[in-house]
């Protein structure tokens, strides 16, 4: 079968935990735009995004939604395809980790690395983010135990199980990288795994069995398999490796030479070491080059719902439309660093670069050739002494933005496109077209002009299809053009005009004040932040002596206190309340150790409805003060047990 010809482009599926913002949205733009521009260019290609929808939080969420996970992870996919579609995002698969033709591949596969012994039975302990859903040694903990990558507090985990072999296949990693420099770009993010991988590889902790929420291994059911596991052979079942049908994993990525997965900073752990090292040990070819992509930073730091600075694109998309949030994220964000947003370049960037570049651009030149040729382009022309250098100017940036967006380097070949615009304004004002028409013996001339003018719309509505597919569109309505658009491997200078140019265009990209704009962006965030207060408000509703009269509260001392068998952040105690004693479970095992609470007197809700928490019962409440950091428990020194709290 022929390796060329062909494209297979991935994103990470994106975790089932809530709305996509614009830092999210990122990488399923930006491959839209590669695989657009690849289509372009006659390649044979197959996008794939999906949902990662397994693991604890995941789990956590639904329970706190009060649904199932399945429906809670369904709803999510449902509302991310809208969003894609909204977007105009154009993949070939959307793969749901939940999905059968996953699950049963991911099981096989576990199974056959068990039976290779590249998986082997034996106990954890040591630290894991839940957010990230990540094993962390103590070395590259953060200040405080907490998440190198999220900040975020992680979990002393201890139990049973099951390890993929890491260290046994360092030495051969290296090599590969080694030998094959353009396996991960750009090159600081190859340093970085490189350093990472001699500093040392632990096995990787690739089961869990303190929640159910994953993919049970066939063999011992009790484990679910690691959701990286689970989550990074996706790019794989999605091509039917191990079915009955595995002709598209022959064809997009055994056969084939241009294989992309595209992945942000944050989890490139995980697919430059954990995901080569399972190829290796099922002997499936390492046949993907890897495009490491930064994070887009508020002014404030990375975007977070803690922090209230979520910027969401179809907000931006229903204000500016999604052509200019498009743009902005392909503009803005270099391969591998950090990219800024801020609604005041945001704004600068639309009235700059789209309405008053582009969208100028494009008016003047519709609106000039209606006026001096009734809206038809003649191909009998006489060259201005100018005609050569935009000919040139787009030939050499044509060529260059093939090879930036071929190579992934999407922002320095949305500059090119920004050179041929600019260049071409110049042209207008280097030609002066108005005093050309004022002569009837340079009309020649002026039909030169407004030929190279129109030329230079044409093949830039070609080479923005990709990234702006409705101004593209619009941009060729205007001309009059209703062909499809052309092969890029043979677009040229050159083109002969049938049709008239539409009589009147509509801006492409209407101009707004930046003041009005920042304006309106201040007042929706003070409406958020009054809504969000709002709701607070309306979970803590008022109540009433009585009310408060109907809660018992009694002093319980703990006598003995236990880890809970099935769940990590729980602690089951055994409390003494005057003449009884009662069960209770906690969720406090994060703060305390078992052998710490033997003794302390707290206060106990002792008159809460008996529940079964994680198969086990639960007689009551221990009572607690947190913030977003901390927990303690509300301690008393010196009344005895059953004392009553009024």
């Amino acid at each position: 079968m022929e390796k060329t010809n062909k494209c297979y482009v991935t994103t990470p599926i994106y975790y089932a935990s809530g709305k996509v913002h614009i830092g999210n949205a990122y990488t399923t733009v930006a491959c839209d735009a590669f695989a657009r521009f690849e289509r372009m260019m006659g390649k044979d290609v197959r996008y794939l995004t999906g949902m990662d929808e397994h693991g604890l939080k995941i789990q956590q969420s639904a329970e706190k939604a009060g649904v199932t996970p399945l429906d809670h992870v369904n709803c999510i996919a449902a509302e991310t395809k809208e969003l894609w579609k909204n977007l105009g995002i154009t993949y070939d698969d959307f793969i749901q980790t939940t999905e059968v033709r996953h699950t049963k591949i991911v099981q096989k596969v576990f199974e056959q690395l068990l039976a290779n012994d590249d998986i082997y039975l034996g106990h954890y302990e040591g630290d894991y983010c839940v957010s990230c859903e990540a094993y962390f040694t103590k070395s590259q903990l953060g200040e405080g135990n907490t998440c190198p990558d999220c900040g975020k507090p992680t979990t002393r985990v201890s139990e049973e199980s099951y390890f993929l072999r890491l260290k046994k296949y360092a030495e051969p990693l290296l090599e590969y990288i080694n030998t094959h420099p353009d396996f991960i770009q750009p090159e600081t993010r190859r340093n970085e795994v490189v350093s990472f991988i001699e500093s040392g590889l632990e096995d990787l902790c690739v089961s869990r069995t303190t929640f159910t929420w994953g993919v049970p291994i066939p063999s011992n059911p009790r484990h679910v398999i690691y959701v990286w596991i689970d989550a990074l052979f996706n790019y794989l079942s999605a091509l039917g490796y191990g079915s009955d049908d595995d002709s598209n994993y022959q064809k997009y990525w055994v056969n084939n030479d241009k294989v992309c997965h595209v992945v942000g900073k944050d989890i490139l752990r995980f697919h430059a070491v954990y995901w080569p090292i399972m190829l290796m040990a099922l002997n499936i070819p390492i046949n993907f080059k890897l495009y490491v992509h930064g994070w887009i930073l508020m002014k404030s730091g990375k975007m977070s719902k803690s922090k209230g600075n979520m910027v969401y694109p179809m907000d931006l998309a229903a204000r500016y439309s999604v052509d200019a949030v498009r743009y902005y994220l392909t503009k803005e964000l270099p391969l591998g660093n950090d990219g800024l947003f801020s609604y005041e370049r945001f704004v600068e960037r639309y009235n700059n670069d789209l309405a008053n570049d582009l969208g100028n651009l494009l008016s003047r030149t519709v609106s000039m050739i209606n006026k001096y040729f009734k809206g038809s382009l003649s191909n009998e022309i006489e060259n201005t002494d100018f005609d050569a250098a935009l000919e040139e100017v787009l030939k050499v940036n044509v060529d260059e933005y093939k090879n930036e967006m071929d190579s992934f380097h999407l922002q320095n070949a949305v500059g090119k496109i920004n050179n041929i615009v600019s260049r071409a304004n110049k042209y207008i004002d280097e030609t002066t077209p108005w005093v050309l028409a004022k002569d009837e013996s340079l009309k020649a001339k002026l039909a030169s002009v407004m030929y190279h003018l129109a030329e230079t719309l044409r093949i830039v509505s070609d080479i923005v299809a990709p990234i702006m597919p409705s101004v593209a569109l619009k941009i060729r309505a205007s001309l009059g053009l209703t062909e499809a658009f052309d092969d890029l491997k043979t677009l040229e200078y050159g083109y002969k005009y049938q049709n008239n140019v539409a009589e009147k265009v509509e801006p492409l990209f209407k101009r707004v004040d930046l003041a009005e704009e920042l304006a309106y962006f201040e007042a929706q965030s003070k409406a958020k932040e009054v809504k969000k207060e709002e709701k607070e408000e309306e979970k803590i509703p008022e109540i009433t002596i009585d009310d408060f009269a109907k809660v018992s509260l009694k002093i319980g001392e703990i006598k003995e206190c236990k880890k809970h068998p099935n769940a990590e952040k729980l602690l089951v105690s055994q409390i003494q309340i005057g003449n009884e004693t009662r069960q209770i479970v906690s969720g406090i095992a994060k703060y305390y150790d078992p052998t710490e609470l033997v003794g302390k007197k707290v206060v106990v809700v002792t008159n809460l409805k008996p529940v079964k928490i994680r198969g086990v019962e639960s007689f009551g409440m221990v009572l607690c003060a947190s913030d977003e950091n901390d927990l303690e428990l509300l301690e008393v020194k010196k009344l005895e047990n059953g004392s009553v709290v009024r």
